[in-house]
Formats: C-alpha cells, structure tokens, sequence
C-alpha cells in the first residue's frame, strides 16, 4: 500500500537529501512556470488591458453574442464528446486488458496515434476521410456542428481509452472468475464486478475527456472551421481574437478555459484518481 504522503520524508542524510532536494528544484521550477504564467494572464486582465478593472473584461466577454455562443457549444460539444469517448472507452479499455487475440498489440498501437499525431493532422485525416463519403453526408457534417463533436471525439476517446485500460488492469480478475462459478455469465460478472469496480477510473476517463475536448484547437480550425455563431468554440474564439488584434479578450477567453479546465481535473483527482495510480 502506498505510504500516507503526509507521513513521508526525505530518505538518508547527506547526498541522498541533495538528490532529493535536486528533484524538488526541477518539480518547482515547473510549477512556477505554470503559476507565472497564470499570474501573468490575471494580471494583463486586471491591470495591464483595462487599468485595474478587473472584472471589466470577463463582464464584456460575457455580454458578447459571439462569446455566449461559443462557450454554449463549447459546453454541449465536449459534454457530448465525453459521452461518446466513455461509451467507447469502457468495452475497448476491457478488451485490451482482458483479452489476448491476434493484433491486439497493433490495435492497441493504432489507438494511440490521436494521441501522438500533430492535431493539424488529425483534422486533416478526418477531412479527407469525408471526402470518400456521400455528399449528403459530407455536407452535413463538414463544416457544421456534428465536425465539432467528432473532431473533439477522435483525439479525447484515446485519451479515455487509455485511462480505462489502466482501471481495468488494477482490478483482480479473479474476482469475475469467482462471480462466473457462482453463476454469472462473463457479462453479468463484468456489469455486476468489474464496472463498478471501475467507476472511479469512468468519472477519470469522462473528465480528462471533457477537458481533453476543451483544449482542441487544431482538429477543429480544419475539420469544422471557426465560423462565428457557428462551429466558434473557445477554443477557436482565443484565435479569432488573436486575428482581429483584441488580446485582452483572447486572454480572457483564455482564462474562462482555464477556470473550466482546473474545475474538471479537480473533479478527477477527487472522484478517480484517488483510487488509481494515474
């Protein structure tokens, strides 16, 4: 079991504490980096963009059709694309720890590709791809709110895959085989065992997803284009407003993704993690 984190302490003396205390410069330095940058953005906001006005900003970003637009398909698209990853995550993470078969390895390769591909990439494959379907179809996902939801879906189901894959490998598959001989079928044991089991790594997997989505920028400029009142998430809003010159309102928008995206990794790290070693 792990050791209670406010139990711990430096181990030896001397150059084992150095060693230590080396780590902890380079995890600190990190974590400054990221503060600063924060700090930064709060105080071009508060300060710099509307002398001292603090709230000025956040208060016209909120006023604005275009904003309220984006943020409202922001919040349906990466809440759809997080059920759509989950739905996905849970069967694909079971097999890929329970089974062995022939092309799991590469199967299991392949699903990592959203992941480590460049996200232009990824939009441009998705593009392409529509281009060899019907134009009915063509013409009703390209470029229009559906690209969004499926462009956000392709890279964060990865990310949900891989999260369910690792709660699966921590639960004791003996405990399935148990149910079994006492009766149940493998998918009585799995919905009866094992998914609840697994919940804590389902609400992980739904959260990263949802803020995975949040974040993508790339897939979506190619795949769905930035159309205001349209396919603009905040995403492509911080873009456009880069575009037009009007940094204070990119770095608010900037801030409200933040705000969005500590909010569900906290809820992560509370209701998840804390039962997996993520």
């Amino acid at each position: 079991m792990e050791r209670p984190r406010s139990a711990w302490k430096p181990p030896g003396k001397g150059a084992d504490r150095l060693f230590i205390a080396g780590m902890a410069i380079m995890l600190g330095a990190y974590t400054l980096l990221i503060l600063l940058m924060l700090v930064a953005d709060f105080a071009y906001v508060g300060g710099v963009a509307d002398e001292g006005a603090f709230l000025t900003s956040f208060v016209k970003a909120f006023k604005s059709p275009e904003i309220r637009s984006a943020m409202t398909l922001t919040m349906i698209s990466c809440t759809l694309a997080a059920i759509l990853s989950v739905w996905v995550a849970v069967p694909a993470g079971y097999l890929l720890s329970r089974c062995t078969f022939r092309g799991s390895r590469f199967i299991d390769a392949l699903l990592d590709i959203p992941i480590v591909l460049p996200p232009l990439v990824v939009g441009l494959s998705l593009l392409i791809l529509f281009q060899f379907l019907p134009v009915a179809v063509r013409e009703a996902v390209v470029y229009e709110r559906p690209a969004v939801v499926l462009a956000q879906f392709a890279v964060s189901c990865a990310f949900a895959v891989r999260i369910m894959r690792a709660a699966f490998d921590q639960i004791d598959e003996r405990c399935a085989l148990v149910a079994q001989t006492l009766g149940c079928s493998r998918q009585q044991a799995f919905l009866r065992v094992e998914l609840p089991e697994a919940w804590p790594g389902v609400l992980t997997a739904a959260t990263i997803a949802w803020a995975r989505a949040l974040g993508e920028f790339g897939p979506l400029l190619i795949f769905a284009g930035a159309t205001r009142n349209k396919t603009e998430v905040l995403s492509t809003t911080v873009f456009l407003e880069l575009s037009i010159g009007d940094l204070s309102a990119a770095v608010t928008v900037s801030l409200i993704m933040v705000a969005a995206a500590i909010a569900v990794v906290m809820t992560a790290r509370t209701w998840g993690s804390r039962n997996m070693n993520l």
